[in-house]
């Protein structure tokens, strides 16, 4: 059996520290033909970031120039610097048949929703507790403590958006949250109202 089906933008969003990359780089290791998309961002990089592996790293001259030319399909002014996801692999990956996981905030995830209604499947990543996140945000050492302030007084904000999401997940135990992951690719993969074309 030979069945064609449009490719689905896995959009993956959290506060940060709830630990989103990590969650979908673990799952791509148990799911096949999923992939990554990389956002451009105007922020420096972090100790440990590759360019064109967990970021494309560009200044914020380039990046306006790539939104006026249409090229970036949603974008956002987070925490003093700009975050965007190319356009022109979603459309590839959608037309393929071929499935990605967005790692994106809540202002792009709402602006992707929009404009792929039939291929988006939202899902919300919570801490196990606000004191977990808290405590997340202040042992990772990646970011300059007026900056950690900043995402703590986002975090309840963006908790309550939750209901704008299909599916959530409590990542408390990684692997468990992993698991979960991969059965909500797995069963959107198999929804009937997906399939374009089916041969024997």
């Amino acid at each position: 059996m030979k069945i064609k089906r449009r490719g689905i933008l896995f959009v993956v969003s959290a506060p940060s520290g709830a630990g989103k990359t990590t969650l979908c780089r673990e799952a791509m290791k148990k799911l096949k033909g999923v992939a990554f998309s990389i956002s451009y961002t105007t922020r420096p990089a972090r100790p440990g970031e590759r360019e064109g592996v967990d970021y494309r790293f560009v200044k914020e001259e380039t990046f306006l120039e790539m939104v006026e030319k249409g090229e970036i399909a949603e974008w956002a002014r987070v925490y003093d610097h700009l975050y965007g996801t190319p356009l022109p692999p979603l459309n590839q990956a959608i037309e393929k048949g071929e499935d990605l996981f967005l790692d994106i905030d809540i202002q792009g995830a709402s602006q992707i929703k929009a404009k792929f209604p039939d291929d988006t499947v939202a899902i919300y990543v919570f801490p196990p507790s606000l004191k977990t996140l808290r405590e997340r945000l202040t042992h990772r050492d990646t970011d300059p403590t007026p900056e950690i302030k900043k995402r703590w007084e986002k975090a309840e904000e963006e908790i309550a958006m939750y209901p704008f999401f299909h599916y959530f997940i409590v990542n408390d135990n990684l692997e468990e949250a992993v698991e979960y992951l991969a059965n909500i690719v797995n069963a959107e993969r198999h929804r009937i109202n997906r399939i374009q074309e089916l041969k024997w």
